[in-house]
């Protein structure tokens, strides 16, 4: 079986540790595919849909926020903030930050101020996005 082992480490939690046999994340820029073999790199996360297909077939997807990969001799270590599956989400908090969000972004604020809230935006937008897909 062709197949690298995964650590998927959020802030409060390991999330994933087992073996794989593709992994999909997102970019600033689009998404990368890291399958079994993948040549050594460290790539920088950003909040979004992140997909993984364990060894037996199955699909896993989940929410992860920004982060860090690194990918060494068929090894994968991925550090993120956030790690949820579609299931974990709650709904009503999802919603009720994006418009927190919206609110803040409509508000005179600092450049600082004004990225945080374009972050927590696009956080909201993305678990919205992925509860309404596979729940």
């Amino acid at each position: 079986m062709n197949t690298f082992y995964l650590n998927i480490t959020a802030s409060d939690k390991v999330f994933y540790a087992d073996h794989c046999k593709a992994l999909v994340i997102p970019l600033a820029d689009g998404e990368k595919e890291v399958l079994p073999h993948h040549e050594n790199m460290i790539i920088a996360i950003s909040t979004g849909e992140m997909r993984l297909q364990k060894p037996d077939g199955q699909w896993l997807h989940a929410v992860v926020g920004n982060g860090f990969i690194q990918i060494m001799n068929n090894r994968v270590k991925m550090l993120v903030d956030t790690a949820e599956l579609p299931e974990d989400i709650d709904l009503r908090r999802a919603q009720e930050a994006k418009e927190r969000a919206e609110e803040q972004l409509r508000q005179k604020q600092s450049i600082v101020e004004h990225s945080h809230s374009e972050a927590s935006l696009a956080r909201a937008l993305t678990r919205l996005r992925i509860k309404e897909k596979y729940v």
